[in-house]
């Protein structure tokens, strides 16, 4: 909206002051303050909000999990659904920051809302139950499936980007791998990354700040990914998919940077407010959109390596108890086998955020391997 400013005055002073929100380096910049002070000026008003309501974490019973719950019983309580806070900012500052004309700026925004809807309903009846049920996951899958639906139409049927969208590209290779997957192919291909980066943000957030960190150590490297396939000069040299539309995501990703880092203020050990799956559902389907529209999707396994690794140790817990009946795992996901190892919540959490920001730099290196 502000980007706007720029066009005002006819060669003036004023108008040359005003010139600098044309600039993708100072918008980005600018929604990261800018939803990095939304948390902080409303971070207590919605955490005291959330406990007038009494919408408390539930915590998984005693008889359940013996030893987590000693380590993580006094949590019980702590107002949840924080992630209203942090996407809220991300969204307002990123209307307020981004070009209004560019429809990937519409495409991620509707997917942040959209999954934060998902993810309320789901807090929601985790609190009324006081259970750690919450929405089934066969009603999340369908809503996910739907989204990539959606996505899917949106890039296809424009003609600016039906051509690529098509396309499968890999890291470290400068041409596609595929050069048409197809409606259908793109279909699923698009779901699988969505469904797997929503629920991936979403087991990782076990700990007090822990994905909040990751979020913006991945945010961060997206940043960087989307501008430069928004650069055509940058995206030549390179090597990699340039798309016009693609450099706008700059500004909304350094919105979630801002964002994560103004929750964290709140969600840092001890944790005064969970972003609940309100927020893990709208941050991973948000990564994941990013990813789309970057034609950098692949990519997302390596800049969010610590989500991966967290997701796959539960499907490696559960598909090794259910074929032999053992756990590779004290308990999955694997930031809770640590703890039950030993390790202090927050030495996991630390250590965590150092593993990924690595994943990030990695990431952002593999740019110059083609």
């Amino acid at each position: 909206m502000l980007y706007y400013l720029s066009k005002l005055g006819d060669g003036t002073t004023l108008h040359a002051a005003l010139n600098v929100f044309q600039y993708i380096s100072f918008r980005s910049a600018a929604a990261a303050i800018s939803a990095f002070l939304l948390c902080l000026i409303f971070g207590n008003r919605v955490i005291r909000k959330l406990i007038s309501l009494k919408i408390g974490q539930p915590i998984r019973t005693k008889e359940e999990v013996h030893k987590l719950y000693e380590l993580h019983g006094a949590k019980k309580g702590t107002p949840t659904m924080g992630g209203v806070l942090m996407m809220g900012a991300v969204v307002v500052s990123s209307i307020l920051w981004a070009r209004p004309d560019n429809h990937f700026v519409w495409l991620v925004l509707f997917t942040i809302v959209y999954m934060a809807i998902i993810g309320f309903v789901d807090d929601y009846l985790k609190v009324t139950k006081k259970s750690s049920g919450g929405l089934p996951g066969r009603l999340k899958l369908v809503a996910q499936f739907i989204l990539a639906a959606i996505v899917t139409a949106v890039l296809i049927l424009d003609p600016a980007t039906s051509l690529q969208a098509k396309q499968l590209y890999v890291p470290f290779y400068k041409e596609p791998l595929i050069g048409s997957l197809g409606v259908v192919g793109a279909f699923i291909f698009y779901a699988a990354i969505i469904v797997g980066s929503s629920n991936a943000v979403n087991l990782t957030d076990g700990l007090d700040g822990l994905a909040t960190g990751c979020t913006v150590t991945s945010a961060v490297a997206y940043a960087a990914l989307a501008y430069a396939a928004g650069n055509v000069v940058t995206a030549r040299y390179l090597q990699i998919p340039y798309n016009i539309f693609a450099s706008e995501l700059t500004v909304i990703c350094m919105a979630l940077v801002g964002g994560g880092l103004g929750f964290l203020w709140f969600n840092c050990h001890p944790a005064r407010v969970f972003m609940g799956d309100t927020g893990s559902l709208s941050i991973g389907g948000m990564l994941g959109v990013v990813a789309i529209c970057c034609k950098q999707e692949l990519l997302l396994i390596v800049v969010g390596g610590v989500f991966v690794i967290e997701a796959l140790s539960v499907i490696i817990q559960v598909i090794s108890f259910k074929t032999t009946g053992k756990r590779v795992f004290k308990m999955s996901p694997i930031h809770h086998h640590f703890e039950l190892q030993g390790w202090k919540e927050n030495t996991v959490i630390v250590r965590f955020w150092i593993v990924s920001l690595m994943f990030a730099m990695l990431g952002i290196a593999t740019l110059k391997l083609r």
